[in-house]
């Protein structure tokens, strides 16, 4: 790569001069990495501050991971402190991302996105105080449609779209002339430099042609669009030490000059008019080896410790409302600060990397940092629950409570196990209104459970009083069986097809949501087994299928069948007055099979590459009777409206938003609509000739060249709803999926209920414990401008409103409705 690197700037030298006499040519170079990015801790701060010495012209953007100061201070406190003061006094530096953990962005949550920011904003500033953030750049694709709000809310004014010099995971799309205004589902927009319709992916699989000035046809391509001011950009990675990208001063002959992304925007492009680029979330091509055993775990082990954190803060601020409880700052924080590592891009494009010669990075992620995080959820939750139980001995009675973490009031099914019941006992709930609540009480794959329909206020919590009595022996359910059915839903399987479904009825409005698609069936899990050369499929023998729940609240059938000899478990679950239908797959490999189009032996330059194609991969299908169906999809704090016709696509030039984030939503006419829901970031398979899919398993070759292969079972998480109500209704069914209602048994003096925060408008994104209060994040999913309202209950005194780093904007005025504060 050096000896490429000479010989391009040596022939680039003779061509620049043709364009200077247009306009000036301008480049942005800089560092990327980290401590967990390969930064060398003993002698890289020195390199660099040597090499803003050593050229004085040469000027420096830096996206180094925030937590690698804390180190280099310790290891090197000399060349620490004097890089601080280049920072603070040479204007040549520029910190253009200051995400604890640079992720993607486009495959966690929102709110994880701002925690990134809030998280590595703080920490930058405590090691260089008085810096500040203006424009946001990166080396990978780090890009998401809901950015440039995110961004304006921590202060930020410009960005960078590009990542010209690594572009293995993916790319923005080309979109826009020479400068734009970024902008994102809300309006927020930001000044910035894109990925021009002119800048093309280079010959290899990982470059741009703006990535160096060895790439003439960049320069040439910007003048002869009419740019006035064209600008490359490199961030190399922290260890390379090839000095300024571009060369030394002398082999530049000056004619093109460095800058930092700041100066760009401010004393350079200035006469350049940009035109408003609306970014759609399919513009972020993200090509990772979806459906490997490697992702789906790393994305499992993410998602729940998104949703666990959050629901824990949440938890922790009803009960502090309640009765005063306070969860430790300090867990909360290195709790977050573990899941943020876990969202690293690295985490998920170079899993089996060795991370600091202690395993890789899919050995911390699964086995430490979000460990680190569900272990502080369960200490968090089991506090809250515990600072609502009584200490006196006297009048002790058994209560269940029931906190909902969102701002709507829900009626839905719960089930705990409750062991201080004994088996077959009659049992009774009361609610806080004394009246009786119907339940269920019985043993479940071996635990006992009680079962019942939870009515709880919004953001709050309701309580019931437990009785029982008598004692007998009752067996678990296990019945031959192939219908499944409740009041919603009539689901018939058929054991000859691999217990996939023959007939599925919505009761609600009688129509059947099961239609052939060629030979695929509902529920069949099909992919390629390249060492066999044919598609299999759970269709192709028999299933035994049988009734291992049946109670008046919950209803579940358990398949079991065979895929190309590898035995597989399905658990469907139908519930009272829940429009999902639940899916627990798992799937006993014996040995490591190919999966894929194709084995693939070239994968570290072939832009043709098997795991990108999703149609040779394990996917679930479900076989549907839409046609001309739109098809939506939610992002971080967006929902957009797919604008591809077919997800198939094998070449790295080609790379297709082929992903699901939580949900996507197939809405066909007469407002029949089907959507899946899952428990992690992957890919789902759409096109003409297809039915709905959803990737479960890949197997071979993956980028760079590395195996992916497969060690274990395939476990997955997933709902069908089938719906009538717009996407709009799969995003309410989403959040409660996500943040289900919590139950705990406990020794209390009443049945009671307490509500204190509604709102029918907005989703709370967060609410967590401040110094001084509670802090809460509310998001509205909605595009209408109407006004909006949220109820507080009269523990609230006062409000504010902040920015996202915490300033203080504007005093909310409080007024009052049906006794509670609005």
């Amino acid at each position: 790569m050096k000896k490429v690197l000479i010989s391009a700037t040596t022939l680039i030298a003779a061509c620049i001069s043709t364009y200077s006499q247009n306009s000036g040519t301008y480049f942005v170079d800089g560092f990327h990495g980290g401590v967990y990015g390969h930064y060398p801790m003993e002698s890289y701060t020195k390199y660099m501050s040597d090499l803003l010495d050593q050229h004085p012209d040469w000027k420096m953007c830096i996206e180094i991971e925030p937590e690698t100061w804390d180190s280099v201070k310790v290891v090197t406190p000399e060349e620490f402190v004097r890089f601080r003061e280049k920072v603070a006094g040479s204007g040549r530096i520029e910190f253009t991302n200051p995400s604890y953990a640079q992720p993607y962005c486009y495959n966690v949550s929102g709110e994880s996105l701002i925690r990134q920011f809030e998280y590595g904003i703080k920490s930058l500033k405590r090691n260089f105080p008085g810096i500040s953030f203006s424009t946001y750049a990166v080396e990978e694709p780090c890009f998401t449609s809901c950015l440039p709000q995110i961004l304006k809310g921590f202060g930020f004014s410009y960005a960078s779209i590009k990542c010209p010099n690594t572009c293995w995971g993916g790319y923005a799309a080309a979109r826009g002339g020479e400068l734009v205004q970024w902008t994102g589902p809300d309006g927020s927009a930001l000044l910035a430099s894109p990925r021009h319709e002119i800048e093309a992916l280079g010959d290899n699989v990982w470059t741009t042609i703006a990535n160096g000035e060895s790439n003439d046809d960049y320069f040439k391509a910007c003048f002869d669009a009419g740019f006035k001011h064209p600008v490359g950009m490199c961030y190399q990675d922290a260890g390379w030490t090839w000095g300024p990208w571009l060369g030394s001063d002398g082999r530049r002959q000056g004619e093109t000059r460095y800058v930092t992304w700041k100066e760009y925007f401010e004393d350079i492009a200035i006469d350049v008019e940009p035109e408003v680029y609306h970014f759609h979330q399919e513009d972020a091509c993200g090509g990772l080896v979806w459906g490997s055993e490697v992702m789906n775990n790393i994305a499992r082990e993410v998602r729940e410790a998104e949703n666990g954190l959050v629901g824990a803060e949440k938890i922790g601020v009803i009960a502090n409302l309640a009765n005063g409880y306070r969860y430790s700052g300090r867990d909360m924080d290195e709790a977050w600060r573990c899941l943020l590592l876990s969202q690293h891009h690295d985490s998920w494009i170079v899993p089996y990397n060795n991370l600091k010669n202690k395993g890789t990075w899919a050995d911390w992620i699964c086995g430490t940092w979000t460990g680190t995080s569900d272990l502080v959820r369960d200490r968090v939750i089991a506090g809250a629950k515990a600072s609502f139980m009584t200490r006196s001995k006297e009048d002790r009675q058994a209560y269940i409570r029931v906190f909902n973490t969102l701002p709507q009031k829900r009626e839905e099914v719960v089930s705990l196990e409750v062991q201080e019941i004994p088996s077959g006992a009659t049992v009774s709930l009361t609610d806080a209104d004394g009246k009786k609540v119907e339940c269920w009480f019985g043993p479940v794959d071996g635990t006992k459970r009680l079962v019942f329909m939870a009515k709880v206020p919004a953001f709050g919590y309701a309580s019931y009083k437990l009785d029982f009595e008598g004692e007998g022996d009752a067996q678990s359910l296990c019945t031959p069986a192939n219908v499944l059915e409740n009041e919603m839903y009539r689901i018939e399987f058929n054991p000859d097809r691999g217990g996939t479904v023959r007939s599925l009825i919505a009761k609600k409005d009688g129509r059947r949501e099961v239609a052939a698609k060629g030979d695929i069936a509902f529920g069949e899990i099909r992919g390629y087994f390249y060492d066999e050369k044919a598609f299999r499929s759970s269709a192709d023998g028999k299933a035994s299928t049988y009734l291992v729940e049946d109670n008046p609240f919950e209803k579940k059938m358990r398949v079991c069948g065979m895929i190309a000899g590898h035995p597989f478990v399905e658990t469907v679950t139908i519930r009272k007055n829940d429009p999902k239908i639940d899916f627990d797959l798992t799937i006993d490999w014996q040995g490591n099979p190919g999966i894929g189009t194709f084995r693939q032996n070239d994968g570290w330059a072939n832009p043709v590459r098997s795991c990108y194609d999703e149609n040779g991969k394990l996917n679930v299908y479900f076989t549907n009777g839409l046609k001309r169906a739109k098809l939506f999809k939610n992002a971080p704090f967006d929902v957009c409206e797919s604008r591809l016709e077919s997800t198939q696509f094998n070449n790295w030039n080609e790379i297709k938003h082929n992903i699901i984030l939580n949900w996507i939503d197939l809405e066909g006419r007469n407002g029949k609509s089907i959507a899946l829901l899952t428990d992690h970031t992957g890919a789902y398979v759409n096109s003409p000739d297809k039915p709905l899919g959803l990737t479960v398993q890949y197997s071979g070759n993956g980028l760079w060249g590395r195996d992916y292969h497969i060690t274990g079972a395939t476990r997955m998480h997933f709902a069908v709803l089938p719906h009538s109500g717009g996407w709009e209704q799969v995003e309410s069914e989403d959040r409660c999926w996500n943040e289900p209602l919590v139950c705990s048994a406990e020794a209390g003096r009443k049945a009671e209920e307490k509500s204190f925060i509604e709102s029918a408008d907005y989703e709370i994104s967060a609410a967590h414990l401040t110094e001084g209060g509670v802090l809460v994040r509310l998001y509205n999913a909605s595009s209408d401008d109407a006004v909006k309202s949220v109820l507080l209950d009269g523990s609230f005194n006062s409000a504010i409103e902040t920015d996202l780093e915490g300033n203080e904007l504007s005093a909310i005025s409080l007024g009052s409705r049906d006794g509670r504060k609005v």
